[in-house]
């Protein structure tokens, strides 16, 4: 056997071997070339990882691609064949002395990408080198140096997850997936990493920036959507080969092997098709692929405006830990989550604890200016929370942030800051050096030095003891190149995390947790790794 040879018998997904082997057995119960799909699924790693061209990719695979679908509609081949692509593939192969080869062989001598070395969705080390040809290239669809544009995405707030499931129960009952397809999944692990204490993964689709399993879709169903970078699966071009499944790296991709048990005529089509037309929502018919949808329909509004800027499981999370908007603006809910992660718990833990503007002016009607006075007044006021405000009010910039649609928490920012206003138009003086020190808020002077008002570190440090703060931020198998749509805040899987019972079952909420129990005709077919 060749070192190449060798090298290609290696495990390339990042979800290992097992789980490769499971999916090459999935392959092969369709009709298609499930050989080919394993090829291709490795060389588009290998694409995102930057170790090759999107045009080598897209010459190394096109006859053999033409030749199994009749057709080779990937994302990529519009531009590239335009480009010419029979001549730089003709310089491609003289460079390599494989002309007058059939392209199987050609890729086999090729080779393909080196193993990844993890077992599941743990910590890696380093990223790919090298290349063939030019360095992978940016989406045409979607331009990731560009910020203009709207990118849905979220942050994911690890720490503060209960395991509930409301945001699994949520998504079903939105898309009528049917049971162990999971387009949202939560899975608690234990792991030998010292300091973590609550291990826990939200595990919807990771909408990449550039996705492999758009780059081995031959029909175009699986494409990314230009006007604010989903990544979707169009169900009536979809021919079910699932090669995107096998290209995943995050393991979000299931198959409709038989008739949904909802019924076409009971879906909404202003829930199916997308402000374009195509069938993108909901759960897909049989025989095609389906995933996490980011909850298209309601970014075109056809759910109504007010919900354009959610997801179904954001609406459902009971303690706000999924963040949802446009990754483009600072000012969004993920985004202003990532940025000051202290405040932004700080917001979602008081903003249903605080009395309304119209119940403190009332009751601060006749009564004193000082801030016992104020705390004995209010009810649901006191001296901490007075403080939390003040110190949310010390960290916003320019006083009111500035409004967005998609932006709950610019809303309770701009709820609390009006709050301290009210306090200070009472008479309460939050400026004031007495009060500022009670309150932990600012430094007291030193003998002959002068007050230095309120301080921001100190208001920080309000907020951090309260809500606390994160002790890492990361994105799940960043250094492949995929670009993923999704932060996490909290303890990131190491490569030996192994899956545990959480604190709700998904047989109590009447779900199946396909990663445990894997159904004999269900939507995944195979026993994949449990991480």
């Amino acid at each position: 056997m060749s070192p190449d040879d060798e090298e290609r018998d290696d495990a390339f997904h990042p979800l290992g071997e097992e789980w490769q082997d499971g999916l090459e057995e999935a392959l092969e119960e369709t009709e298609y070339d499930s050989e080919l799909g394993m090829e291709m699924a490795r060389d588009a790693m290998r694409v995102t990882e930057g170790d090759l061209s999107e045009e080598a990719f897209y010459d190394r695979y096109h006859e053999d691609v033409v030749e199994e679908f009749g057709e080779d509609d990937r994302p990529m081949a519009e531009d590239i064949e335009a480009d010419g692509a029979d001549g730089r593939l003709e310089g491609t192969l003289s460079r390599f002395g494989l002309d007058g080869e059939s392209r199987r062989d050609v890729m086999k001598k090729m080779g393909g990408a080196g193993a990844v070395g993890l077992g599941a969705w743990g910590t890696t080390a380093g990223g790919g080198g090298g290349s063939e040809g030019s360095p992978a290239q940016e989406s045409d669809e979607h331009d990731d140096g560009d910020e203009s544009g709207i990118q849905w995405g979220m942050a994911l707030d690890l720490e503060h997850c209960d395991g509930c499931l409301s945001c699994v129960v949520a998504c079903a009952e939105e898309h009528n997936w049917e049971q162990g397809a999971n387009w949202m999944y939560i899975l608690d692990f234990e792991d030998d990493t010292p300091g973590e204490a609550n291990n826990r993964l939200i595990r919807p689709c990771q909408h990449c920036t550039d996705a492999p399993c758009e780059k081995v879709c031959p029909t175009t169903a699986r494409h990314t959507r230009a006007s604010d970078g989903l990544v979707l699966t169009d169900y009536d071009v979809c021919i079910g080969c699932r090669y995107c499944q096998v290209a995943c790296p995050y393991g979000v991709n299931y198959f409709q092997w038989e008739e949904p048990e909802v019924d076409a005529d009971e879906l909404d089509e202003d829930h199916v098709y997308d402000e374009r037309g195509r069938p993108v929502g909901s759960r897909g018919p049989r025989g095609v692929m389906e995933k996490c949808t980011f909850c298209a329909t309601r970014q075109d509004g056809s759910k109504g405006e007010e919900l354009v800027g959610s997801t179904a499981c954001e609406d459902a999370c009971p303690p706000e830990v999924i963040q949802f908007g446009n990754m483009n603006n600072p000012n969004s809910d993920p985004q202003r989550y990532i940025d000051n992660t202290a405040k932004s718990r700080t917001l979602v833990r008081t903003a249903g604890d605080i009395p309304s503007p119209e119940d403190v002016e009332e009751s601060l009607e006749g009564e004193g200016e000082d801030l016992d006075a104020v705390v004995s007044a209010v009810e649901d006021l006191d001296e901490e929370t007075i403080a939390l405000l003040k110190a949310i009010d010390i960290l916003s910039e320019d006083g009111q942030p500035e409004s967005e649609e998609d932006s709950t928490l610019v809303e309770q920012e701009a709820a609390a800051i009006e709050l301290v206003e009210i306090l200070e138009d009472h008479g309460l003086d939050l400026e004031d050096e007495e009060v500022l020190v009670e309150l932990e808020l600012a430094e007291e002077p030193g003998e002959g030095e002068e007050f230095a008002g309120p301080s921001e570190n100190l208001a920080q440090e309000r907020l951090d003891a309260f809500a606390g703060a994160t002790e890492s931020t990361f994105k799940l198998l960043d250094n492949i190149g995929t670009d993923p749509n999704v932060v996490y805040l909290g303890n990131e899987p190491g490569p030996d995390a192994e899956q545990v019972p959480g604190p709700v079952s998904y047989e109590d909420v009447g779900q199946t947790n396909n990663r445990k129990t894997v159904l004999e005709d269900g939507t995944v077919k195979f026993d994949g790794l449990s991480l």
